[in-house]
């Protein structure tokens, strides 16, 4: 819509916001009508081109093709222009035959500080010849009302909610008219139905429907401050309120005429169920933090417990290995810390990372002077091989400090890129060169070979660096489905 604006029309960042604005509420005019809605913008060679349109999901569609991209119609052209320069609503007096099916058309100009940016033409399909329900009569009512705002350049509402505030509920949910008192003049029998649920037990036709709704407020209750607005419809707002475990979703379209508030429609929907499921939603989220938590908790007690262990062994071998599993056991508790901090179950991998690679290379480079580089970025990565690429990367830079820098001091270079699930990192030092074939086997070697292949659904090499040193090259798919053969 923004690229046909500004191929077709000379319009302010301002007039276009309004016809953004326009376009992002219309669905519900679209639905009261029971008709389509195509917006028109007047170009520089003094045509029209359609650049936006919607169906009603309350009956049939007049245009079964996109239009959007279109120029008008010969015959739709006149109505246009006389709309735009009249600034006032133009309905034809007679139906036009399309070949197949009646139409019913009606030009609204899109006025905005006197100014006529658009026109809307409002297509009504009358292939089905009916007696109109009560029901369908306030829907159309409410509609023109809505129109004549546009043509009067009061709607879009100006400080209409935005965001989550907006949209739902929907016209066919339920909806409610009120008079510039608040009274009910009319509530639709799903409108209706939402507040029984709700403990309304008497009708609510000519009554105040603040009136009706504040007895339900239960107390120590948090109630929001919009609530009184919103059911007065004096708010262009939407609020949920709940009553004996039933929520409601309000939303409040003031009606003006020219300037004076005469009265609103209320869109209702019952959103019990949708609130239950966002409850159960957060009380699992809190479970998987609550879970991820003790586990981290278990696991730097079992890595205190492998360090007392450590102290208190003679052999040096097996202080060696204790102590190794107890950096192992430090690692993977990181990685449960920080997605007990988070709701999802991702994890920033840069920061995870920071913490555990400058204390790696402490620990293991002893007194010799180790200098650790890290390039590019890990981006987030799923809880599912987050674990396991911090043990995979834990033990190639202890590797690289115990084996490659040992007593010599030197940098351990760790290159990340990061291309959607695809992961290549390059850990590389500037020490001895490649070890033998036989210390190439030990533990920490085999642990990262095991989790690349099965976690981390990847590859792992050694090489030696032509100017000294070696380098273990690490691609990994994150995020992906496992192959369960």
């Amino acid at each position: 819509m923004g690229d046909l604006i500004d191929q077709h029309s000379d319009l302010m960042p301002q007039d276009a916001e309004w016809l953004h604005l326009l376009v992002g509420d219309w669905q519900v005019i679209s639905d009261l009508a029971f008709a389509d809605l195509v917006l028109w913008l007047p170009t520089k060679d003094d045509d029209f081109v359609a650049i936006a349109h919607a169906r009603p999901s309350t009956g049939a569609t007049v245009h079964h093709d996109d239009v959007v991209g279109r120029r008008v119609p010969p015959g739709l052209r006149a109505t246009l222009r006389t709309a735009r320069d009249a600034q006032a609503v133009n309905r034809a007096r007679e139906a036009r035959w399309n070949g197949t099916f009646a139409i019913r058309e009606e030009t609204i100009p899109v006025v905005r500080a006197g100014r006529t940016l658009a026109v809307i033409a409002r297509e009504t399909y009358l292939g089905a010849s009916r007696t109109p329900s009560r029901l369908e009569l306030n829907y159309v009512e409410s509609a023109d009302e809505i129109c004549g705002m546009i043509a009067r350049g009061e709607f879009p509402l100006a400080n209409a909610a935005t965001g989550p505030r907006r949209g739902a509920p929907r016209v066919g949910d339920g909806l409610i008219r009120l008079n510039s008192e608040g009274e009910v003049l009319y509530g639709s029998p799903n409108a209706l139905s939402a507040f029984h649920r709700l403990g309304v037990t008497d009708e609510i036709v000519g009554r105040t429907l603040a009136e009706v709704v504040t007895p339900l407020v239960e107390m120590n209750t948090p109630v929001d401050e919009s609530l009184p607005l919103v059911v007065m419809g004096r708010a262009a707002w939407r609020t949920d309120m709940e009553a004996r475990g039933v929520s409601l979703s309000l939303r409040a379209l003031p009606v003006t005429e020219y300037g004076q508030r005469v009265g609103a429609v209320l869109l209702v929907r019952d959103v019990s169920e949708l609130r239950r499921r966002e409850r159960e939603l957060l009380t699992k989220d809190a479970t998987i933090r609550e879970i991820h938590h003790r586990v981290k908790n278990n696991l730097q007690t079992v890595a205190a417990l492998l360090r007392l262990q450590a102290r208190r062994t003679d052999s040096t071998d097996a202080r060696g290995a204790l102590e190794e599993a107890m950096r192992r056991v430090a690692t993977i508790a990181t990685v449960h810390e920080a997605l007990s901090q988070t709701i999802d179950e991702v994890v920033d991998f840069d920061e995870v990372f920071g913490r555990t690679l400058r204390l790696a290379a402490d620990v293991a480079s002893g007194e010799s002077h180790v200098k650790t580089v890290r390039n590019g970025t890990f981006g987030r990565v799923p809880a599912t091989d987050a674990t396991a690429l911090a043990v995979v990367l834990t033990e190639l830079v202890t590797n690289a400090v115990e084996h490659g820098l040992a007593g010599i001091g030197g940098t351990v270079t760790i290159d990340a890129d990061r291309t959607g699930h695809l992961l290549k990192v390059r850990v590389a030092d500037d020490g001895r060169g490649m070890e033998s074939e036989i210390a190439m086997n030990g533990l920490g070697t085999q642990i990262v070979r095991t989790l690349v292949a099965t976690e981390l659904d990847g590859t792992i090499t050694w090489e030696p660096v032509p100017t000294g040193g070696t380098a273990v090259l690490l691609d990994a798919r994150l995020g992906e489905p496992r192959d369960p053969a």
